[in-house]
């Protein structure tokens, strides 16, 4: 083998009659020995609500993984790509004297380690702090078309707000203290954020171009505007024109990515009747946006905290909250394991779809690290210790995996967030209440 400088462009595309097909990684588009053969990182945070059955979710053992509990019992065919954490806290989602709203604080710092105030008190405005997966996006995924992707598979629904704080149980993702990013909840909206229309290759190259020059004029037009505000109304448009800076560093990327094409399924068109085809869907969208490295970060909720879904296509047919304040009754405890079991199996067809898909010299999941669980570990007692919490994948060799760690009790899971952002090239020194990288 010759060792050269020379590599294949990354953006390499083969191209028939009417389709045009993305290479995946391969050796050739890197120089030999370089660092840059290894593939970018990708992060997911998956949300579970409501806290889970812990003696059916906790392993019995720390150390090497053995027999996976009740629970975790799906992931078996991952299990080697796993680690099971326990011991980690969220107790900024304790109330400190402002009333209830145990669900929505307890999803408002499960990215965040942020106290999030009760909305029923008069003048407490929505604030809170910008999210792991936000500053994710910032620095891996700033070179692709889509930095983020935000979703939900459990939609708002009327009454659902604890407390009336919508704002924090329907997104886990805050762009800064005061902006949250909506979840979208339309895999037909998530396709085109993804790949727009669909098409050609060279159509989606057009269609950027035209967006393009619209967002030059306005930059033009605001600049101008510039000259003349005060100091207050130019700090207002400087936040605008942050904003358009953005947009436009996405459609930049997007002309430069447009040599690279998927081989697409077809656009959905509306919303599966089923829970199960509907969550799959949303799950192989984002499958497709990292193997055509169209994004590297997301968020989705699987379960928000209030949810009201049922389960009746699992012999559940009540609604979830509810189920979770089983008071010790042992039929409404098995029901919540099974909601509990369903959502872990819904996260096994995820991870072994990572796993299956090829991506350098390893699978999207080897390059990918996925954290699943919530912010309540209790959801009988509302109690924010002792949180499910698991990893999958280890970033390119970042994380040996295949363990059940535990830490001291009240562990803050912001250090478990901490680690994780430097590992994935985030370098912070404080998110939320952390007191500091943990040994992984």
């Amino acid at each position: 083998m010759f060792i050269t400088k020379k590599a294949l462009n990354r953006r390499t595309f083969l191209q028939g009659a009417g389709v045009t097909m993305a290479l995946p990684f391969l050796d050739a588009m890197v120089p030999a020995l370089s660092a840059a053969a290894r593939p970018a990182p990708r992060l997911g945070f998956i949300y579970v609500a409501n806290g889970v059955i812990q003696n059916q979710w906790k392993p019995a053992t720390t150390g090497v993984l053995a027999d996976l509990p009740p629970i975790l019992k799906a992931l078996e065919p991952v299990k080697d790509q796993l680690n099971v954490i326990s011991g980690l806290a969220h107790l900024q989602a304790d109330t400190f004297g402002d009333g209830t709203g145990d669900h929505p604080r307890a999803s408002a710092a499960w990215l965040t380690g942020v106290h999030a105030y009760d909305r029923t008190q008069p003048g407490v405005e929505v604030r809170l702090a910008t999210t792991a997966d936000q500053l994710a996006a910032r620095e891996i995924g700033k070179g692709t078309r889509v930095a983020s992707l935000e979703l939900t598979v459990d939609f708002p629904t009327q009454g659902s707000c604890d407390s009336g704080d919508c704002f924090y149980v329907n997104t886990i993702s805050w762009r800064n203290a005061t902006t949250p990013n909506p979840a979208e909840t339309h895999p037909r909206i998530v396709f085109e954020r993804l790949f727009g229309d669909g098409g050609s290759a060279a159509q989606r190259a057009a269609q950027m171009r035209d967006t393009g020059s619209i967002l030059d004029s306005v930059i033009a037009e605001v600049g101008s505007l510039n000259k003349v505000l005060g100091r207050g109304d130019r700090s207002k448009l400087n936040e605008y024109l942050d904003s358009v800076r953005e947009i436009e560093q996405r459609i930049q990327n997007t002309e430069v990515q447009t040599a690279q094409s998927v081989e697409l399924p077809d656009r959905p068109v509306d919303v599966p009747d089923s829970f199960d085809e509907y969550t799959k869907m949303m799950l192989d969208l984002v499958a497709l946006g990292f193997r055509a490295d169209v994004t590297r970060v997301f968020t989705m909720i699987f379960a928000r905290e209030l949810s009201t879904r049922t389960f009746a296509h699992i012999g559940v047919p009540d609604q979830h909250h509810p189920v979770s304040h089983h008071r010790n009754d042992p039929d409404l405890i098995a029901k919540k394991a099974r909601i509990d079991t369903y959502h872990v199996q819904l996260l096994n067809y995820f991870l072994t779809r990572l796993q299956s898909t090829r991506d350098g010299d390893g699978s999207l999941l080897d390059h990918s690290l996925i954290l699943y669980g919530g912010g309540m570990g209790d959801g009988n007692l509302h109690r924010h210790f002792d949180l499910p919490c698991l990893t999958a994948g280890n970033l390119g060799g970042q994380f040996k995996t295949g363990r059940h760690l535990a830490f001291p009790g009240n562990t803050p899971m912001t250090n478990l967030l901490l680690t994780l952002l430097d590992k994935a090239g985030v370098e912070i020194d404080k998110l939320g209440d952390s007191t500091g990288p943990l040994t992984l």
